[in-house]
């Protein structure tokens, strides 16, 4: 892929977006890209606001903010209302529609509604919809390749949670298949 990742993941403190970004990043270096990965969260963390910045790109990146993403990924609707409208034309925008009941006005901008958390919860996955949602933006955007997601997986989930890793696979592919 040559053309730049500029991802904006945003939601609720808690539901895995700083991860699933640092997956992103990860696979990038692996592809041998230049990234960056900036994460956001307010005070209150678990329950909070979070979002996180990933950018891959060839070339250097001059700064680590993005303000127009040509991805997007959505877990909350205080997030979709704030990001929605700030896709740049082109985009493409995985909403997590068990928790955001709407749908968006624009069409200069590829939206795919996937029930993630409900997806997570009935596939025995409980808290892996942000890796259901950035399955499904590696299907649509083709940032990377599926086996540097699954390398970048594996550096990612630490030793501590290293039971996690088959479950984190499955919940990629979930996406990628949907």
């Amino acid at each position: 892929m040559s053309k730049d990742l500029t991802l904006l993941l945003a939601g609720f403190g808690g539901q895995g977006l700083l991860f699933a970004g640092k997956v992103a990043a990860y696979a990038g270096l692996i592809d041998g890209r230049e990234i960056s990965w900036l994460p956001s969260y307010g005070p209150e963390m678990r329950g909070g606001t979070a979002n996180c910045s990933v950018t891959i790109s060839d070339s250097p990146i001059g700064s680590p903010l993005i303000l127009n993403p040509n991805a997007l990924i959505v877990m909350n609707l205080p997030s979709y209302d704030k990001y929605i409208g700030s896709a740049a034309p082109g985009a493409t925008a995985i909403v997590d529609s068990s928790m955001i009941d709407r749908k968006t006005g624009r069409h200069d901008i590829s939206v795919f509604y996937v029930p993630g958390t409900r997806l997570a919860e009935e596939g025995g996955m409980k808290g892996l919809a942000n890796m259901i949602l950035l399955g499904k933006l590696l299907k649509e955007t083709g940032f990377t390749s599926f086996e540097s997601m699954d390398k970048a997986l594996v550096k990612c989930v630490s030793a501590k949670h290293a039971d996690l890793l088959e479950q984190n696979r499955k919940a990629v592919k979930t996406g990628f298949e949907y």
